[in-house]
C-alpha cells in the first residue's frame, strides 16, 4: 500500500509509543478487556481507552462483543499499519513484554471462573496449549486411516514426515541434498526396513519414473532454485494414478526471513502453484491457502493435492 507523507508520518507516530506497543503484544496472544488491560499494564483506564481506539482507527485492533463488554484483539487484516507493525515485531524482544504476558495469563485464567477450558478459549482454542492437544497428537492419531504404499519425501530434512507416515507405507524413500541431514534423519528412524535414505538434488531425483504411489514436496519448494522443475521431476516418480502433495509458503515480501533459513524464493501464490501442478499433467484436486501463521510475519502456507491420471489427456 502507497502512503503519503503525512500518512507515513501519522503511522510512525502511533507505533511510536510504548504503552501501545504494549497494548499490541497483549492483544496479539489474548483476547482482553480495558478492565483486564488496565490491570494488566498498570496504566489508567483512560490511556488504555484511547490508545485502543487509536489502534482500532488504524486498523491493527479489532473489538468484539462478550456479554457486557467488548473482547479487543490484533485485527488479522491490520489494515494499513501491517507492513510497518510486521517490520516492527520481528524486533521487538523486551522484558517488560514477557511481564506483561505472563500477568495476562493469570487474568485470564481468573476470568474463566465458572466457565469450562473449552469455553474458555472457544474461537482461538488453537492458540492455547491443553495436555496432549497438539498436531502431532493429532497427526498420529488420524494416520492410521491411510494407506500409502510406496513414497517418496522429497527434501525429506531429518526424517520428521518419514517417521510419521513410516507405518503406513510399503516403502518409504527419503531424498535430501544434505548428507549431514540425513544422517540425522537415520538417528531418529533407527533400522526401519522399508525406509531407505538417498542424497539427491530435488530437480534432478535418481529414482525411475511411476514408482511411487504418493510424492511429498513438504516445504521443500522454498529451497528450490526453479519450483516448477522439482514438481515436474516430482510428478515423473508418480505412478499413474498417483497423487503429489505439496505444501509451501504463499508468496511474501521476508527477504530477511528468507535468508536466516536459506530460503532461496519468496514463495508462490496458490494460483502460480495450481498452474505448474497443470503443466506437469497432473489433476489438480485442491490448492489453496490453508493456514496462516499466528505470530509475525504471519507466513501463510498453501497446500495442493494432485492426481497423474492414468492415462494422457489426449
Amino acid at each position: 500500500m502507497k502512503l503519503s507523507i503525512a500518512q507515513s508520518t501519522e503511522l510512525w507516530r502511533l507505533l511510536a509509543d510504548a504503552s501501545r506497543l504494549r497494548l499490541l503484544l497483549l492483544l496479539e496472544a489474548h483476547q482482553l478487556s480495558v478492565a483486564e488491560l488496565t490491570e494488566i499494564t498498570g496504566l489508567a483506564q483512560s490511556r488504555v481507552s484511547t490508545h485502543l481506539a487509536r489502534l482500532k482507527r488504524a486498523g491493527l485492533v479489532q473489538a468484539s462483543r462478550s456479554g457486557g463488554g467488548a473482547l479487543y484483539s490484533l485485527n488479522p487484516d491490520r489494515g494499513r499499519a501491517a507492513e510497518l507493525w510486521t517490520v516492527m515485531r520481528e524486533r521487538l524482544d523486551d522484558p517488560q513484554a514477557l511481564v506483561d504476558r505472563e500477568r495476562a495469563s493469570e487474568v485470564v485464567r481468573v476470568r474463566k471462573h465458572g466457565q469450562t477450558w473449552a469455553e474458555s478459549v472457544a474461537g482461538r482454542m488453537e492458540l492455547h496449549y491443553s495436555p496432549g492437544r497438539t498436531w502431532e497428537a493429532t497427526a498420529r492419531a488420524l494416520i492410521g486411516l491411510l494407506n500409502l504404499g510406496d513414497v517418496l519425501d522429497v527434501a525429506s530434512g531429518d526424517g520428521v514426515l518419514a517417521e510419521l507416515i513410516a507405518e503406513r507405507a510399503r516403502s518409504v524413500a527419503c531424498a535430501d541434498v544434505s548428507a549431514k541431514v540425513l544422517a540425522a534423519a537415520r538417528r531418529r528412524i533407527g533400522e526401519l526396513p522399508n525406509v531407505d535414505f538417498t542424497q539427491a538434488d530435488m530437480a534432478s531425483l535418481p529414482f525411475a519414473s511411476a514408482r511411487f504411489d504418493h510424492v511429498f514436496l513438504m516445504h521443500a519448494l522454498s529451497y528450490a532454485r526453479d519450483p516448477q522443475a522439482a514438481i515436474v521431476e516430482a510428478t515423473r516418480c508418480l505412478r499413474p494414478g498417483g497423487r503429489l502433495i505439496v505444501a509451501t509458503l504463499n508468496e511474501h515480501g521476508h527477504e530477511a526471513a528468507m535468508q536466516a533459513y536459506d530460503h532461496v524464493n519468496l514463495g508462490v501464490t496458490a494460483a502460480t502453484l495450481e498452474q505448474w501442478l497443470r503443466k506437469a499433467g497432473l489433476v489438480v484436486e485442491s490448492c489453496r491457502v490453508t493456514s496462516r501463521d499466528p505470530r509475525p510475519p504471519y507466513f501463510e502456507v498453501v497446500t495442493a493435492l494432485a492426481q497423474k491420471p492414468h492415462q494422457k489427456p489426449q
